[in-house]
């Protein structure tokens, strides 16, 4: 199942490039997700204009590192946004409506959705469909600066192993929750 997932995703993604291709710069933007950022996960965003109020936002983040006693948050993710402005694309308020994917590999981390245990790591992948509302402030000629926040149901499938290095095989769990699915404080350069 992950190697077709990624497969589907990358396809989409090149899909997706090419499509910006034809984009000129005032219609396009680039982007990075702070929050995203403070949480040791580099990240990404490109978004395009699609029609006066419409705008396709593509982003994808990564975090290979662990920490401390073993602490990780291993995980890479991407999601797509369709987005509604209300006043014209990257100004003013709008809504989104998006989807996305994840795999991971988590140990010593409480995680609230769906609830895993510091005891454990976990290994899988989750996808997942919400509908988001955000806000974009212009801060200068290229600049943006951008607020969102999304909730929305997943679905999860993953491994429970005893310990956080080491240890049995627990078992595999699948998990369908609604949580929060977008956050984001993105910096944003408009390309001219």
């Amino acid at each position: 199942m992950r190697k077709t997932m990624k497969i589907q995703l990358l396809g989409f993604i090149l899909i997706l490039c090419g499509a910006f291709s034809t984009v000129n710069g005032q219609e396009l933007a680039i982007k990075n997700n702070l929050l995203y950022d403070l949480s040791a996960t580099p990240n990404l965003g490109l978004e395009m204009r699609l029609a006066k109020k419409w705008t396709l936002d593509i982003s994808g983040g990564i975090n290979p590192f662990s920490f401390n006693d073993n602490r990780k948050w291993k995980h890479w993710l991407a999601q797509g946004e369709a987005r509604y402005w209300f006043c014209e694309a990257f100004y003013g308020h709008f809504m989104g409506l998006h989807i996305g994917g994840t795999e991971y590999n988590i140990s010593r981390i409480n995680w609230p959705w769906p609830k895993l245990e510091k005891e454990y790591r976990y290994e899988g992948w989750a996808v997942m469909t919400g509908i988001s509302y955000g806000y974009s402030w212009v801060l200068g000629k290229r600049w943006n600066m951008e607020a969102t926040l999304g909730i929305g149901y997943y679905h999860a499938d993953y491994k429970k192993y005893d310990c956080a290095t080491c240890g049995d095989y627990k078992g595999k769990e699948k998990s369908n929750f609604v949580a929060p699915t977008r956050i984001g404080v993105n910096i944003i350069y408009m390309l001219k």
